[in-house]
């Protein structure tokens, strides 16, 4: 539960200074990759702490070297986190983080049949971990796709142009000047 209120706090937390004029927080998208940075924060430090034993008996028996798993979940869930706050890795982040959040369902959906523990309290019940899961993945694909096109698009628009050659090209052709 943790997750989703860290995630929920955050992006209303931004979104209410972006309304307040922090410039940089303007967009919702931009709100949202922050929140999403701080959820994968939290998670994936998770996974080097004091929880770490319970997040490997987490991982189904089928999949090998548990320890292993769980290390390099939590390496991905950081790095996730990192670059969805540089706004031309973000939707690529934002992509390997879905895939990531699909791929670790199973141990959750294991964790709450087997009736396991997390920081000493029973894992999330199926269905609400299931329903938070689904909020997650929206949450990365919503900046998969408020992000397509990436940054250097919004400068176009905003008559900042793109850099180089073709930007200069392009800046020609608005002013109607012959190259």
């Amino acid at each position: 539960m943790a997750p989703l209120l860290i995630l929920s706090i955050s992006f209303a937390l931004f979104v209410v200074l972006g309304r307040l004029g922090v410039r940089h927080l303007a967009s919702w998208v931009t709100c949202l990759r922050y929140a999403l940075a701080a959820m994968f924060l939290l998670t994936g430090s998770a996974h080097f702490g004091s929880r770490r034993a319970e997040l490997v008996a987490m991982v189904p028996s089928a999949l090998p070297s548990p320890e292993l798993l769980v290390a390099a979940t939590g390496i991905l869930e950081i790095a996730g986190a990192a670059a969805l706050l540089v706004p031309r890795l973000a939707p690529w982040a934002a992509a390997g983080l879905t895939v990531l959040l699909v791929a670790m369902f199973p141990a959750n959906v294991h964790a709450a049949r087997a009736g396991l523990t997390l920081g000493g309290s029973p894992v999330t019940p199926l269905v609400p971990r299931t329903l938070m899961q689904v909020v997650f993945v929206a949450a990365t694909v919503a900046v998969v796709i408020g992000t397509r096109g990436g940054e250097r698009t919004k400068r176009e628009r905003a008559g900042g142009g793109l850099r180089g050659a073709r930007g200069a090209a392009d800046r020609r052709d608005r002013a109607g000047v012959m190259g």
